[in-house]
């Protein structure tokens, strides 16, 4: 059995533009990532976005994730109500840290900062129906099921559902260390 890495989230920094470059610009996963039709992502336009987010991105908290002392993607919440006090979750991994548990452990970080740093009750996401892996990572740190939109995504020549997965506040239990799982 291997030890799980250590994951921690942190802000960015300009060590990170070339790790976070190669997952935006990613055509494999494009369209489980987003909405806009797959193109060339050119490192001049990813800056661009990422000065953009800053400026509308009032209220949304990203963070880059790090594996043991490497950035290996970012997550973040968007779409922040503040007076409902929910937010949507969203998270994207470097193919290298995919089926070791970071995603996992990154999910359980922020929704933790979600619910006991920034008062949220409500989390939600939507996930491709093919990516089982995410989904049960989701589902491991809580998430349920709460519906699904048939055939809304056109991925990779074909289309799929769209899952909406949600945790409340008031269903969350927090990982307690030495927690098996």
């Amino acid at each position: 059995m291997s030890i799980p890495p250590a994951v921690t989230l942190r802000a960015r920094t300009e060590a990170d533009l070339d790790v976070l470059f190669a997952l935006a610009a990613d055509l494999p996963t494009w369209e489980e990532r987003g909405p806009l039709p797959p193109a060339p992502l050119t490192r001049a336009a990813f800056e661009a976005r990422l000065e953009q987010q800053e400026v509308e991105g009032a209220g949304n908290t990203r963070f880059v994730i790090e594996a043991d002392g490497v950035a290996v993607g970012s997550i973040g919440l968007f779409g922040v109500d503040a007076l409902a006090r929910h937010a949507e979750l969203g998270i994207a991994l470097a193919p290298e840290a995919r089926g070791r548990g970071i995603g996992t452990a990154a999910i359980e970080r922020i929704v933790e900062f979600a619910f006991v740093r920034q008062n949220l009750r409500r989390l939600h996401l939507e996930v491709i129906a093919s990516n089982l892996a995410a989904i049960r990572a989701y589902e491991k740190v809580g998430f349920v099921l709460e519906g699904r939109q048939r055939e809304h995504a056109w991925v990779r020549g074909a289309y799929e559902d769209i899952v909406r997965m949600g945790l409340l506040r008031s269903e969350w239990r927090p990982r307690i260390e030495g927690d098996a799982g």
